[in-house]
């Protein structure tokens, strides 16, 4: 490839010769970064029934969807190889009920002070607080599905706040 078009198309995690490298953040100033990602599980309605009324046997799917949640945001450098390992500050992890959908919609909030922004662990705390649901009750139901994982938005940094407010509607 010649010089004057680089493979990596403004890609940041690959170097103008197209290998994967870690980006380096190390001239960058340290800022207050917040990510909001949300995503769901599609169930059967007497599963999301079970989840409701805390009668699962594995005990509180929520609760526990929770603490797996918080733990995946704070081990996403061991989970995605070019992330870096970063000190949050927060991570909350929230449930909706949906019933009209069949649906538990989950939310996590990650903050930090730092060099980079916190995407990744909002996602990894969504995906992994979802995969924690299947887990517990795959048991009574198989058919789960895991769905519309995204960023809502994200704060600080130098390329600014950034949400979905326009797309939320159409998405939803």
């Amino acid at each position: 490839m010649s010089e004057h078009h680089l493979p990596n198309d403004g890609l940041t995690h690959f170097d103008a010769h197209g290998q994967a490298h870690m980006v380096d953040v190390g001239a960058k100033q340290p800022t207050h970064r917040v990510a909001v990602a949300e995503g769901r599980i599609v169930m059967q309605p007497a599963t999301l029934d079970i989840i409701q009324k805390g009668t699962a046997k594995k005990g509180d799917v929520l609760g526990i969807a929770r603490i797996a949640g918080i733990m995946a945001a704070k081990q996403t450098s061991h989970l995605i190889p070019l992330c870096h390992p970063l000190a949050l500050t927060r991570v909350a992890v929230d449930f909706e009920l949906l019933p009209e959908a069949h649906a538990v919609r989950c939310e996590a909030t990650v903050e930090t002070y730092g060099k980079t922004g916190v995407e990744m662990e909002a996602l990894t705390a969504v995906q992994i607080a979802l995969l924690t649901i299947y887990d517990m009750c795959k048991a009574v139901d198989k058919t789960m599905v895991m769905q519309g994982v995204r960023v809502l938005e994200k704060h600080g940094g130098k390329s600014g706040d950034w949400n979905t407010q326009g797309l939320r509607a159409v998405l939803a």
